[in-house]
C-alpha cells in the first residue's frame, strides 16, 4: 500500500518500519545533519525537504524487507550503493542494520557530508570517494542505484561488480517499461517490479541473473 503524501513524520517512518527508538534517534540525527548542510549546498531537491522522511528516508528504507525477502537465510549482506549522493538509499540502510554498505560518490563534499554523517550515526558505511568506473572490482550481494541514470546506464557502470547471484535494485518511476526495453537489446535479466510504497508512480526494480548480450557476426 503507498502511503499518504501528506505529513509524513519521523514518527511515522517509525511506526511503517518498526525500527526501534535508538535507530529511529540515529535516522534523526541524519536528518538534522541532512537540514544543516541542505543550507550550505544542495544535497538534495530543495523542494523535497518538507517531505524527506517520506521522500528520502522512508522511500530508501523500505528495499530492506523486499531484500530480505529474496535472502531470508543472509543477514550481513554485502552492498554497494553508486551514486549515493546525500546517502540514499545506501546510508539509510547502513544504519538500519542492513550489513556493510559502500557508498561510492565523486563530489567530495558530498562525501565530507556521508562521513560526518558515518561518524555521528555509527553508520557500517564505508565512502569511496571516486567514480564507480575507478573503483576496484568487488563483488557485493546487492547494487542499489536511486538517481543515477536510466536501467541501461546502471548495468554499464555496474558490469564489472556483477558476482554470480548479485541483484541490482533500483528506484525508478513512471518511465520504467521504456527504459526496460532499451536495456534488453544489451542485456539478458530477470526482472521483478515492486510498487514503490512511498510514491504512487514509482516501482522498486530488482534484476537478476543479468548477463550481456554477446557481439554476433
Amino acid at each position: 500500500m503507498t502511503l499518504p503524501v501528506a505529513c509524513f513524520s519521523a514518527e511515522d517512518f517509525r511506526d511503517e518500519t518498526n525500527v526501534s527508538h535508538e535507530t529511529l534517534d540515529r535516522l534523526k540525527i541524519f536528518a538534522a545533519l541532512l537540514e544543516r548542510w541542505q543550507a550550505k549546498m544542495n544535497l538534495v531537491g530543495p523542494g523535497s525537504m518538507d517531505e524527506m522522511w517520506r521522500r528520502h528516508f522512508f522511500d530508501s528504507a523500505q528495499l530492506l524487507p523486499l531484500v530480505r525477502a529474496a535472502h531470508p537465510d543472509s543477514e550481513n549482506l554485502l552492498w554497494l550503493d553508486l551514486g549515493s549522493g546525500a546517502g540514499f538509499p545506501g546510508l539509510v540502510l547502513a544504519i538500519l542494520g542492513a550489513g556493510e554498505v559502500h557508498l561510492v560518490e565523486s563530489n567530495g563534499r558530498k562525501c565530507a557530508f556521508l562521513r560526518q554523517v558515518i561518524r555521528e550515526t555509527g553508520a557500517a558505511a564505508v565512502v569511496h570517494n571516486a567514480r564507480s568506473e575507478d573503483l576496484p572490482a568487488m563483488k557485493p550481494d546487492v547494487i542499489t542505484s536511486r538517481a543515477l541514470g536510466d536501467v541501461e546506464k546502471i548495468l554499464e557502470l555496474g558490469e564489472k561488480f556483477l558476482g554470480a547471484h548479485t541483484e541490482i535494485w533500483l528506484h525508478k518511476g513512471q518511465h520504467i517499461e521504456k527504459e526496460l526495453t532499451r536495456a534488453t537489446i544489451s542485456w539478458i535479466m530477470q526482472v521483478e517490479k515492486h510498487p514503490s510504497r512511498s510514491d504512487p508512480s514509482g516501482t522498486i526494480l530488482c534484476l537478476k541473473g543479468i548477463q550481456r548480450v554477446e557481439n554476433r557476426p
